[in-house]
């Protein structure tokens, strides 16, 4: 018998990876994202933003290695793992939750201040 399901609401966290935002996608992610060599060096910190942004990077995941490219969103999982989205999948999966927030409140507070 073939059942339906639906996905349980959770609230992730994740990060857009533009291409020159590496710095914060590693300081989203830490030890997880893959890298070669020590790239916390300052001067070759460009290099290998420049190389990912061209050739994506790789992400150790709870199902093997996968790499996330330009555009991919970087999501932290339930467990702590983190993994690439696509953006397609990612908009029909997921909605933003803070920024709604953030609106509502300002539009709140701009009727107090009228």
């Amino acid at each position: 018998m073939i059942n339906k399901y639906r996905k349980k609401p959770v609230e992730i966290e994740a990060i857009e990876w533009t291409g020159n935002n590496l710095r914060d996608v590693y300081l989203f992610m830490g030890e997880t994202v893959d890298f070669q060599g020590d790239w916390r060096i300052q001067e070759r910190f460009h290099d290998l933003e420049v190389y990912a942004k061209y050739h994506g990077f790789d992400i150790r995941t709870l199902e093997g290695t996968m790499t996330a490219l330009v555009g991919d969103y970087i999501i932290k999982g339930v467990q702590g793992e983190f993994y690439p989205c696509k953006p397609d999948i990612f908009y029909k999966t997921y909605e933003e939750i803070e920024d709604r927030k953030g609106k509502v409140i300002d539009e709140e507070l701009e009727e107090v201040a009228e």
